[in-house]
């Protein structure tokens, strides 16, 4: 008993609120269907009522059970209604017969539902996630406005088709009895909440409606009946003599239908499909809007595509996700696409078994609850952007949405919206500045640790090598600015360098002027060194196959293209150096007073030091130590090179971090702290070293006391000039 009641409680608001969302979409969905049937012939519109009924039906079942998006109820609509409206006043005017123009709108919703279904497969519906939020707020609050304004003649009793504006400024055309009782649904709408919220406030809203008719209704007797009540909803027309022979009729027929007919529906399907999908996906933005929940737009379209398939076949009105049904049901307490379904079962039953009571429910109640949605649906936050000059522009887009929405329409709201965000983003990306950082040869290093000696010549020729680091998207509205901040450069460096590190995506014409920044560079012979050329861009491009298809091909001349940054200044380096051509293994190994550290000592006060060292020989690929070690040896390279391999930024993947070569030391760090060690040292080549062990040291430390001190000494100054040099480059990255 108590899962029973745990169970109930968990889906009593899909239960309400399939049951309220039910009683709006079913009397609109009936409407629908005889506004569409009634355009072939008047005689056919008992059918056209139950083909709403029928739609209603099968949507309610099919989509929300296979969509999977929480609250959205799918019923007959407007869109569905205008186009099919139009399709059979045509084939009528042509004098094609009744029978035969029910037969092509069945084979239209038919392909309808069949490219809806296509369009979710080929995954067109994730464009919907693209809408900027300005435009999703413009349309909730253009939606709510809509709806206010088309329930505004109903609520106050007007006759059908009267514009709102009219009938606000003609107050002596309303109804006071609908008035009344919309009136009194619309404050017991708003203060039920504040009381209970076990049974929805839509319900009392209705019952509240219903109960001030009953009290209207017993001072004026005409009341009573439904015919010619203009207060209440009326009779469904939910029989019709000949309805099972017309649809047995129309599939006897299906089959003489030629290939040329069916192709000549294919143009009318495609507008229907696209006008529904857009509906059922915009109406799904805004409950993720309003519930900060998130659908699925392919498997709801080909969901809503099969349901449309489905409900033509059987005779009934095709649909889409409604705005109004599926808000009341949100309002009325539902959670989960469970709401929908009960909406579809409940349609067939209250329409077959209960349609005398649904005939009965006051018009200005319907109305009533609908404009609560509609006030509800209202976007006040964009207000916000009032406060701020930089985000007045914002606030027009959300403005520019809600007048199309009132005075166009939704589809064309929505194009209006992301074509004016794609300009305000645009005129963000022009007035960015794409050059993230700009320095020089002398200001970096690579990750080579070079003598004190060579650092002192690259930063003296350093500032003829010049790096811009570019960042965000290069593309036609920034490339005139990129050029003209390089365009300085071209007529006096010697090397540039241009990282592509930051770089989200490269369009054609950013292409075709780093092409005539190579031309200008080549005349002077200077190349041009493109640094992160990545396979995969974060928009999915090859950026190195695209430069190279507009004309950027690496030659080794004009055009490099170097793997990181560190790898071009390194590049750079050599040849400010003169170092080009000389490797480590062509030259001879270095007695010990020839290694940097020890560089003006005399050979014979290094003797002892030398006797405490062993040499040891690496190949190439050969790992010294590695990182976590408790390795605190001190090691000198007499020959060859040793790369320092860590992970940089969480990553288990190992990076380049430094570069030694010979003269240089290496490990002194955790020489003078004795902590694991921090990286891997692998021999980048076959390379011989020096090897000091803190035993080793410790007995120098006794017995020779000043070659101790030296050491350390000269260890310290140089760990000094190399912290200097790391502190100026990351006060010169800092500041930039």
């Amino acid at each position: 008993m108590r899962e029973l009641t745990g169970k109930w409680m968990r889906h009593s608001g899909d239960f309400w609120g399939g049951f309220t969302s039910m009683l709006v979409a079913l009397p609109a969905a009936v409407a629908f269907g005889v506004t569409v049937y009634s355009a072939i012939s008047p005689h056919y519109a008992a059918f056209g009522a139950l083909a709403g009924i029928l739609g209603a039906t099968a949507l309610g079942l099919i989509a929300p059970t296979l969509g999977g998006t929480d609250r959205l109820i799918t019923a007959p609509c407007a869109p569905a209604t205008a186009v099919l409206s139009a399709f059979a006043i045509q084939l009528v005017s042509q004098g094609v017969q009744p029978v035969a123009v029910v037969l092509m709108m069945t084979v239209l919703g038919i392909l309808t539902g069949m490219i809806q279904i296509l369009i979710g497969f080929l995954g067109i519906g994730k464009l919907i996630k693209y809408i900027p939020y300005p435009v999703v707020s413009g349309y909730l609050s253009g939606v709510g406005l809509i709806i206010i304004g088309s329930q505004l003649p109903k609520f106050a009793g007007a006759p059908a088709g009267t514009f709102w504006l009219e009938v606000l400024i003609t107050p002596h055309g309303w109804d006071w009895r609908g008035l009344a009782i919309g009136g009194v649904t619309v404050v017991t709408m708003l203060l039920t909440p504040k009381f209970t919220k076990a049974v929805p406030g839509t319900i009392f809203g209705i019952l509240a409606g219903l109960l001030t008719y009953a009290g209207i209704a017993s001072t004026d007797p005409s009341l009573l009946q439904l015919a010619g009540n203009p207060l209440v909803v009326g009779p469904l027309g939910s029989t019709g003599e000949g309805y099972v022979a017309l649809i047995t009729d129309r599939w006897y027929q299906i089959g003489e239908l030629k290939l040329v007919q069916v192709g000549g529906l294919v143009g009318s399907a495609i507008t229907l499909a696209a006008l529904l999908s857009i509906d059922t996906l915009k109406t799904c933005v805004v409950l993720d809007q309003m519930t900060r929940t998130r659908h699925d737009p392919n498997r709801e379209l080909a969901a809503q595509g099969l349901a449309n398939a489905v409900a033509s076949t059987i005779g009934g009105m095709p649909g889409a996700g409604t705005m109004g049904a599926s808000l009341v049901n949100l309002s009325s307490g539902a959670k989960t696409r469970i709401s929908g379904i009960v909406e579809g079962v409940l349609a067939l039953v209250v329409a077959l078994l209960l349609g005398s009571f649904v005939a009965w429910i006051p018009v200005a109640t319907l109305s009533g609850v609908l404009i609560v949605v509609g006030l509800r649906m209202i976007d006040t936050d964009p207000l916000r952007f009032l406060e701020s000059r930089s985000t007045v522009l914002d606030f027009s887009v959300v403005l520019a949405v809600v007048g199309v929405a009132l005075f166009v329409g939704l589809i064309a709201a929505s194009a209006v919206g992301v074509v004016l965000s794609i300009i305000l983003f645009l005129r963000e990306q022009v007035g960015g500045n794409v050059v993230r950082r700009k320095s020089f040869v002398g200001q970096r290093s690579s990750t080579w640790y070079r003598p004190e000696e060579e650092m002192q010549r690259l930063e003296q020729k350093g500032d003829t090598a010049v790096i811009f680091e570019l960042q965000g998207s290069l593309f036609f509205g920034t490339t005139h600015q990129l050029y003209l901040t390089l365009e300085p450069e071209l007529a006096s460096t010697d090397y540039l360098i241009l990282d592509l590190q930051r770089v989200q995506s490269v369009d054609v014409t950013a292409a075709h002027m780093l092409n005539l920044v190579r031309d200008a560079l080549s005349e002077r012979g200077v190349p041009l060194l493109l640094s992160n050329v990545r396979e995969c861009l974060p928009n999915g491009r090859n950026l190195r196959e695209f430069l190279e298809l507009a004309g950027l091909v690496p030659d080794g001349e004009t055009v490099l293209f170097m793997p990181t940054l560190e790898a071009a200044i390194e590049w750079v380096e050599d040849r400010l150096l003169g170092d080009v051509g000389v490797t480590e293994v062509d030259l001879k190994a270095l007695d010990l007073h020839e290694i940097e550290l020890f560089k003006g000592s005399k050979p014979d006060t290094l003797t002892d030091l030398k006797n405490c060292m062993e040499i040891r020989s690496c190949k190439a690929g050969e790992t010294i130590y590695s990182r976590g070690e408790m390795d605190a040896n001190l090691y000198l390279i007499r020959s060859g090179e040793v790369r320092m391999m860590g992970c940089v930024g969480g990553s288990s993947r190992l990076c380049r971090i430094a570069t030694f070569g010979r003269g240089e030391f290496f490990g002194g760090l955790a020489f003078l702290d004795h902590r694991p060690r921090g990286n891997d040292a692998i021999a980048s080549v076959d390379s011989e070293l020096f090897v000091l062990t803190p035993e080793k040291f410790n007995y120098l430390a006794e017995e020779h006391k000043r070659i101790a001190f030296v050491l350390v000494s000269q260890l310290a100054k140089t760990l000094a000039v190399r912290l200097r040099h790391t502190d100026d480059e990351l006060t010169l990255l800092q500041e930039n």
